[in-house]
């Protein structure tokens, strides 16, 4: 099959029978049509279509090493610089399309999928079988192009006690028993974006499992389709509103969905199963295989683009309304072209200093990626604050669509809202984005989105802090300490 188009992809969610729940409605067919949804599978499509554009055919798509078709540029294993960059160029494409916006396109979770593809030996400890199935699953992802979506978070009933202390012990989704047709799956995991409207769904080991007898029915990696009886999505409340582009600029196109997964008993095929038991082994499937460091690849392409577009959005503002001469406005300008340029700083190094890992993988350095991952949940905010002051009471005079068609409100509205280098039209267009990134719910549920995109930001900085090879700097200060400023000997 290769590259989908997004016509396929559309099809193929409608298609499905599925348990969705929404706002009290139980959703089994016609998904991608939902009101909930509409928006963004739109957008998920039109994604799709850009690999078959002629004039982005090479940035967009290779042949498969298997079937000699087209397939997506984003999942292709790198093994040179110019493969890396090859992926940089096709993920980059598709989050300038959809401002950075939209987080869990496709190509996020096909990084993550590539790397264990790659590193199946590590999956092969537990059992031979394993390593294979992720192999011949990244194959049948790869050429039938499909949209994955993922959960490894647990239910926060109790957060001072694991999973297996909880009151009930299925309230974190574990391991009910092994059969020979696979393993049966019973309880609850947070969270799966796109999960409604995703092909399949890859649950990935929890947050740090003790390596225990209680732990082990917790420990487990799989994947299978979103349509598996049992397995249900009970979705929060959509922050597409339903109304056009011009008023929702952005919640009318990239609202992700996010949503609760709910497995009751689930069979999980043996061939989809990529590990079980281990709880060791299951902590360290992300860093061993490298999954992690190409899941923050994208994700700081990803953040590029996003970062791109708040400037230009901030600059905007900032000539429509003849604010520039202002050395305050001036100020905070700068602070979004630092942050852009630092992200953009964080991802040559990655990708300049990346060497061929234990699986001759392409893997770019992951302390600059591990930085910048660590700077934009503190830095995203601050950019959308600067919106919130540049704009001021510009981000609460924003009149509709609507009013801009009335007869009665018109020459109002073009007298009184137009801007220094703007007409009204497009002043409030304008600011409607603004509000849209800053004020909406659709810009807040992005704001904590990123705050909390790879975890908790103190605990990253916390491991941050343990992992890295602090040594070398303090072996430096000793040593200028020795040579420089001797040693004070007690007289007398």
């Amino acid at each position: 099959m290769g590259a989908r188009t997004g016509q396929q992809y559309l099809d193929a969610i409608n298609r499905q029978r599925r348990e969705v729940y929404y706002n009290g409605e139980k959703i089994t067919t016609g998904v991608a049509d939902h009101p909930a949804f509409r928006g963004v599978t739109r957008s998920l499509a039109a994604l799709y279509d850009m690999q078959h554009d002629p004039a982005l055919r090479d940035e967009m798509t290779y042949e498969s090493p298997t079937t000699g078709d087209r397939v997506g540029l984003s999942f292709l294993i790198p093994r040179s610089q110019r493969d890396l960059t090859r992926r940089h160029t096709m993920i980059k494409r598709w989050h300038d399309a959809t401002a950075g916006m939209l987080g869990r396109s496709a190509d996020y979770l096909n990084a993550a999928l590539l790397a264990l593809a790659a590193g199946g030996d590590f999956l092969s400890q537990e059992d031979a079988r394993f390593g294979e199935n992720a192999r011949k699953y990244y194959e049948y992802v790869r050429e039938h192009d499909l949209l994955l979506t993922h959960t490894l978070i647990t239910p926060q009933a109790n957060r001072a006690a694991g999973p297996a202390a909880q009151s009930d012990p299925y309230l974190a989704a574990a391991i009910v028993r092994r059969t020979d047709a696979g393993l049966i799956i019973r309880g609850c995991r947070l969270l799966a974006t796109l999960g409604p409207i995703s092909d399949e769904i890859m649950v990935f080991p929890s947050t740090v499992l003790k390596a225990t007898p209680e732990d082990e029915p917790y420990a487990y990696a799989f994947a299978i389709p979103c349509d598996t009886p049992g397995l249900k999505f009970i979705c929060r409340e959509s922050f597409d509103y339903g109304r056009s582009h011009f008023d929702h600029p952005l919640g009318s196109r990239f609202d992700e969905m996010d949503a609760i997964v709910v497995f009751e008993d689930v069979l999980v095929p043996w061939d989809r199963v990529f590990m079980v038991g281990r709880p060791e082994l299951c902590n360290q499937i992300y860093e061993a295989t490298g999954a992690v460091v190409h899941m923050a690849h994208q994700v700081v392409i990803k953040n590029v683009a996003k970062t791109e577009f708040l400037l230009g959005v901030i600059l905007t503002i900032i000539e429509s309304i003849g604010i520039e001469q202002f050395q305050h406005v001036q100020e905070k300008a700068a602070e979004a072209i630092m942050a852009l340029e630092q992200m953009r700083a964080f991802l040559r190094a990655a990708e300049a200093d990346a060497t061929l890992d234990r699986w001759d993988v392409m893997t770019p350095a992951w302390w600059p990626l591990n930085a910048a991952r660590n700077y934009y949940p503190r830095t995203y905010p601050k950019l959308v604050e600067l919106l919130h002051l540049l704009s001021a009471s510009g981000l609460m005079a924003i009149p509709t669509e609507a009013d801009l068609a009335s007869p009665d409100e018109r020459p109002l509205l073009d007298r009184f809202m137009q801007a220094r280098s703007a007409d009204a039209h497009d002043r409030i267009r304008l600011f409607r984005l603004a509000w849209d990134i800053s004020a909406s719910a659709f810009g807040q549920r992005q704001v904590l989105y990123e705050r909390f995109f790879f975890g908790d930001p103190v605990r990253m900085a916390g491991a941050m802090y343990h992992a890295y090879d602090k040594q070398p700097y303090i072996d430096r200060v000793k040593r200028f300490l020795e040579d420089h400023a001797g040693r004070v000997e007690v007289q007398g």
